[in-house]
């Protein structure tokens, strides 16, 4: 027997899982550029959030960058203070803010960023559609220099929770069944486990709810299809609902969530993380049965 065959590369053996079509990712944020600014609300309101956290960290880096820019809202915020490179998957979204091109064109599944490189890395609304999202993380711990920051947010498990109900319940009563929907998310507990398994040290996620009101369902779809946050599954359904799908579940949408007005409620959950690469002079929990209290004459 050929004794080279033992080490022939095996792709099912390292190939990432494709959860998500990063493809269509970027054909979607093509088509939304032209009409982004009529539908960037929650980008600009996670940007105003994640710099109020900046701003308490009372830190200034001198080498940040941020991943999936796409506008570059960030970068031009007067809370940062440093120069911020910014990485895109796509020049045409990543220029739409300033005119200005970003750093580099680069897919965040790959970075292309040195170990130690960086003093601060952030991340805004991005890191939900990685199909490796620990890999990520990874990668990112490395880029940091030694104390060096990552502050992100990431769209939660409890974002469109009324719209994924609504058109679940609209396919099961109208069409017999499911299609693939609903994407994989992470809550606070499994992001703080993600980060710390990812190497970084004194973690913290916080979490922010936004309820944002629209006309009808319709509206929101809409809003959805300019933000260029569609269905990106892999195994999503590729013909066309049934019309019939969706006046019914505008109608069940609006039964459930319709505010005192009239107009129907949507939960966006936000994510927020802070965390730092290891570096010397960190805080570090104390060792189990180290301290000389007990946790009940504190209570008393």
């Amino acid at each position: 027997m050929d004794r080279r065959r033992r080490f022939l590369h095996n792709p099912a053996m390292t190939a990432l899982p494709q959860i998500f079509d990063r493809r269509l990712l970027r054909h979607r944020l093509a088509r939304a550029a032209d009409g982004w600014a009529g539908h960037d609300f929650l980008r600009r309101e996670m940007v105003e959030r994640l710099a109020d956290r900046l701003l308490d960290l009372d830190r200034r880096f001198a080498r940040a960058v941020e991943i999936d820019a796409r506008d570059g809202l960030l970068a031009a915020h007067p809370a940062v203070a440093a120069r911020v490179a910014r990485l895109d998957s796509l020049a045409l979204t990543a220029k739409l803010a300033d005119g200005r091109r970003p750093a580099a064109v680069a897919d965040g599944e790959a970075l292309p960023l040195a170990e130690g490189a960086l003093d601060a890395l952030f991340s805004v609304g991005g890191l939900h559609a990685m199909n490796d999202l620990p890999g990520c993380l990874v990668q990112i711990r490395r880029a940091l220099v030694s104390d060096g920051l990552f502050l992100g947010v990431i769209y939660g498990g409890e974002s469109l929770s009324e719209l994924r109900a609504a058109i679940t319940a609209a396919e099961s009563e109208v069409e017999g069944g499911v299609s693939p929907r609903v994407a994989p998310s992470v809550d606070v507990r499994d992001l703080g486990g993600l980060l710390q398994r990812a190497g970084f040290a004194l973690p913290v996620v916080d979490a922010d709810r936004l309820t944002v009101t629209y006309d009808d369902v319709f509206a929101l779809m809409r809003d959805l299809r300019g933000m260029a946050e569609g269905n990106l599954l892999h195994g999503r359904r590729r013909d066309f609902s049934r019309r019939a799908t969706f006046l019914r579940m505008a109608e069940i949408y609006h039964a459930r969530h319709a505010t005192a007005d009239g107009r129907v409620a949507a939960t966006f959950e936000l994510l927020f993380m802070t965390a730092w690469a290891p570096g010397a002079g960190q805080q570090r929990p104390l060792r189990p049965g180290s301290g000389d209290r007990a946790l009940g004459d504190a209570l008393r």
